[in-house]
């Protein structure tokens, strides 16, 4: 007997339930985190900024797929992920740190837009330079906005958890949004991270706790990216800064891009999901634009600070 569509009321057919595209996650690797431009203006309620480290490769990722800037993407480290389209055909593009892509195990673009036909699976592959690529997708991921964002927080735990092997992820209308491979050229340059990483750093508010010494090797000295680094902060390895002042401040805010000085003496900039108030003295603060070289620098990288 021939299986009968479903009726409606007097008979006829029902309309169709429509289904929309979903992105299951068959290798969430080291630590992939859905992020946007973050929770910015909140820093007086006690909630950090979040969103993506390297911004111009989660916007440049949006751009190629003709998203709003904003639209959320996933940042992966080092080791990258795979998904698999599920309910429909995807768009997505790869960009951030350089790393193989595949498409159902055959090599597909890198910083171009790729389409992902229902059942298939894309893969970022672990990053040959740099730390964290970006995997957007035309519509952007959907996940349920926290406080005006869909960042991942991993120091306040906002936002949704990190993803986990077999978890699915909404996504966005990418004809309501716009969608689709943008104007211009179809795939776009990114800078990748220098050999050296060198940071303008703006004096201040604590270069008072510090002898002149320490100031003098801040700016001269040769630091390295730990291997403790993570979205919180770059942790630096190398000379101490020696204090001028012990103990520690009253609580006071520190600023994204924020120079802090442990006990220790070793540096640490601090980065999107940095807290909001601290103790330590600040010895200076890197401008936000460097940042982004910061996050893609892999841990045994020379670092340099210059005066801005």
């Amino acid at each position: 007997m021939t299986p009968q569509p479903p009726t409606g009321p007097g008979g006829t057919a029902a309309p169709a339930t429509p289904v929309t595209p979903a992105l299951s996650v068959v290798r969430a690797g080291a630590l992939t985190t859905v992020q946007d431009l973050g929770r910015g203006g909140r820093a007086h309620l006690g909630v950090p900024r979040s969103g993506a480290l390297d911004e111009a490769a989660h916007r440049l990722a949006n751009r190629l797929l003709g998203n709003d800037e904003g639209a959320a993407t996933l940042e992966t480290t080092v080791t990258g992920c795979a998904l698999r389209a599920e309910g429909g055909a995807v768009t997505a593009a790869v960009t951030g740190a350089p790393c193989p892509v595949s498409l159902d195990g055959r090599p597909a673009p890198w910083g171009v837009p790729v389409r992902v036909p229902a059942g298939s699976v894309l893969e970022a592959g672990t990053a040959t330079y740099g730390v964290r690529s970006y995997v957007g997708v035309a519509g952007g991921i959907a996940v349920e906005p926290v406080l005006g964002s869909r960042a991942t927080d991993l120091l306040s735990g906002l936002g949704p958890d990190p993803l986990r092997d077999g978890c699915t992820l909404p996504l966005g209308d990418a004809a309501r949004t716009g969608g689709g491979p943008g104007p211009g050229p179809d795939a776009a340059p990114w800078p990748a991270p220098p050999r050296e990483l060198v940071l303008p750093v703006v004096p201040g508010p604590r270069t008072a706790w510090f002898t002149p010494g320490a100031l003098r090797t801040l700016t001269t000295g040769t630091f390295r990216v730990s291997p403790a680094s993570n979205r919180i902060g770059l942790r630096l390895e190398g000379p101490r800064l020696e204090r001028a002042v012990e103990g520690e401040l009253p609580s006071e805010g520190m600023p994204l891009g924020a120079l802090q000085v442990p006990p220790e003496g070793r540096p640490v900039v601090f980065l999107a999901d940095h807290p909001t108030t601290g103790g330590y003295p600040v010895v200076g603060v890197v401008p936000e634009r460097a940042l982004a070289a910061a996050a893609q620098a892999p841990p045994g990288t020379p670092v340099r600070f210059t005066p801005a």
